[in-house]
This record gives structure tokens, sequence and C-alpha cells, in this order.
């Protein structure tokens, strides 16, 4: 493949916000990287306010100057899909590297690829993130086959994704590649400096739950955790670090309940780019009790930062963060968890460190492009 040939990345991007965001912008920066012309195409609207539940889809923070970005796709115009795909396929990319994370999508997605393979040229590689989607809808099985129709060959990041990409098709080529780390959040800074800044209590023993909560990541199962009166006994604090994307109300209720006012910190707004290195830099252990899962991007930007992981025996989950290595595994309910965060501290977070900077070296951005490239060259690894 040319170094200078033109690859596009549909999906979000600046000025979205978001783990998706983040994931194709630092894509497009590695294809940079190796020589490519890359063009991100993301949303100028991305989702019907019925289908957000956060505050605004919209980031704060400044577009990078580094890449190029055209916020033109309208999700819900189908006369859009078809202008948007008639001018990719004019552009003639050697790929098209395409998203999918939500049947909604489908429609909009589908019909633009359809418009871009009319060139006979470009090869079309998805990155599943979910193939069937946490929260299940009306028309998602319709929608997701309609997309995958056009798509030449995918990449996913768990096990379970590629299980349920084969229940539509059997056939393509499709490979599984581990989320790469989330090197683009800046340095680690020292703890005593991160909680400085964020104001959190210098000396105490913190955890993290850290991104968008959403009934499935099982907050309330680390809520009930925190109730042990074991974890109670050892001063052990709660850092919630993230936006509602759920009622807030039960999740509030649930701590009066449960009495844990003073041992839960809640930092629920979202959390920009420009903080994110100083929440994992503060917490001593980052907790993942989701009840059920494909994989998460916390998982990696976690071991960018080094920070030990607890995560549930769901998906990709304990796949990422083998037991006593990177961190433990505990299974998806409170008293599981309980027993783990203190087996973490008994254990120390200095005896994480070896194991989780050898793991870590598995999740780089050069297999991601590599496996892309192959993919399109129609070589299965």
């Amino acid at each position: 493949m040319p170094e200078s040939s033109t690859i596009v990345i549909i999906g979000p991007a600046h000025p979205l916000r978001g783990g998706l965001a983040s994931f194709n912008e630092r894509l497009a920066r590695q294809f940079l990287q190796s020589g490519h012309h890359v063009i991100i195409y993301t949303f100028s609207l991305q989702y019907p306010g019925f289908l957000f539940p956060g505050t605004t889809q919209f980031s704060s923070e400044p577009a990078p100057a580094d890449l190029n970005i055209r916020v033109v796709i309208n999700s819900v115009n189908p006369l859009n899909w078809l202008l948007i795909g008639k001018e990719i396929k004019e552009l003639k990319p050697v790929i098209v590297v395409v998203r999918y994370w939500l049947p909604f999508m489908g429609p909009c997605l589908g019909t633009i690829l359809r418009q871009v393979k009319k060139n006979h040229f470009s090869k079309v590689v998805c990155i599943a993130d979910n193939v069937i989607p946490h929260e299940k809808r009306i028309g998602d099985h319709a929608f997701t086959k309609y997309f995958i129709k056009p798509v030449d060959a995918f990449v996913t990041m768990s096990k379970k994704v590629m299980a349920d990409l084969r229940l539509f098709d059997a056939q393509k080529p499709a490979v599984f590649v581990s989320h790469p780390l989330y090197d683009n959040f800046g340095e680690p800074v020292t703890k005593s400096a991160a909680r400085t800044f964020l104001s959190l209590p210098p000396a105490e023993k913190l955890i993290l739950f850290f991104g968008f909560i959403r009934q499935y990541k099982g907050l309330d199962l680390l809520l009930e955790a925190m109730a042990d009166p074991r974890i109670k006994a050892s001063g052990i604090k709660l850092v919630v670090a993230g936006e509602f994307y759920d009622d807030s109300h039960p999740y509030l209720e649930q701590i009066k309940k449960l009495d844990i006012t003073e041992t839960v910190i809640l930092r629920t707004e979202f959390i920009p780019d420009s903080q994110v290195k100083y929440y994992l830099c503060a917490a001593d252990l980052v907790v993942q009790p989701y009840k059920n899962a494909t994989q998460s991007g916390v998982t990696p930007l976690a071991y960018h930062f080094e920070k030990p992981m607890i995560v549930t025996r769901v998906g990709a989950l304990p796949d990422m963060v083998p037991h006593k290595k990177a961190g433990l595994v505990a299974e998806p309910n409170a008293a599981s968890l309980a027993d783990e965060i203190l087996n973490f501290y008994t254990l120390g977070e200095s005896y994480f460190i070896p194991n989780l900077r050898e793991e870590k070296k598995k999740y780089t951005w050069d297999l991601m492009e590599q496996n892309i490239k192959l993919l399109a060259n129609g070589i299965q690894k």
C-alpha cells in the first residue's frame, strides 16, 4: 500500500466528545505517522435528543490542529447520506475505516458505504464496538444487517463481539485485536500532584469508577460493596468520575440508604480530556464493576497510566486484566467486589506494577494499523 494513499475514517471525532472520538483521532494520527493522507468524516448531527442521555454531545476542548476532520454527516437525513457517500466515493480512499457501535447508525452508515463501494476501489474495514447493543430496541437486527452488507472485513476488540458478528455474517474476514492504549491524554503525573489538582484527600485510600454511568456498568454493585463493614472500617473512599447516562436518582438514594455519603466522592459531570490523567493518577485502583460488557475503553486508559484494575468476570474484561497480574478479577456482585478491593490493599499497588508494564506492551496502535491494512489487502492473520 503506497504511503501517500488516502485513508478515510467514518465515526465520531471533534467537536463530538467521548471515547469513540478519542479513539478515532488517535487512529488517524497512527495512519498519519505512517505517511498516509487521512480524513475523518464525523457527524454534524450524531444523535437525536431521545437517544442521547447526557447533557451535551459536544467537547469543550479546542479542535485538534493536526487532523483533517469534516463535520458533515447527518445521521437522520437520507439525502445527506447519499451526498457524503458520493463525496467519499470520488476521493477513492484506499481504505475506509468505519466505526459501528449502535444499530441506530446502520441505515446512515450502510447507505454511505453503498455509495462508496460504487468506485470499485475502496476497501471498507469496520471496527465493531458492539453488534448486539447493551440496550436493545426494535429494528436493531434489521439495521445491523443492512450495515454489514457493504463492509469487506471487520475488526472486533472482544471475543463476545466477534461471536455476535458471526451470527450476522459467518464468511467475511474478521480479526480480534485488543483495544490499543489510550496514550493521547498526556503523561502521568504524581499521585500527590493529581490529588492536589482535583482537591481530593491527599492521604486517603482512593479507588476510582471512571466513565459514563450506565446501568450495565454496575456502579450500584460497587456502591453496595462500599457499604461492606470491612470496607467501611478500612477507610477506603470511592471517587465516581463521569456523567450520569442513567437517571441519577436511584444511585443518590442508594448512597443515602447505605449510609456511605462520607466515603463516596461524586464528580458526576463530563470529564474533559485535559483532566482525564489527573483522575487516573490520583487513584490507587480503577474498578470496573460491569454486569455485562464487550470491551471497555477504561481498561486501556488504566494501562497507559499504569493503574491496577479490578474487573468483573464478564465479556473481554478478564482476558485483558489477568488475575493477580494487571489487577484482580471479581464476580459481578458486591461481596466479591469488596473481597477483591480488600485483597488489592493487602497486596499493595506496587505488587501489580511490573506485570502491568509487561501486559501493556500487547496493546499498541501499530498492531491495530497493521491488522486493518492486512484485512484491506485481503490477508487475514
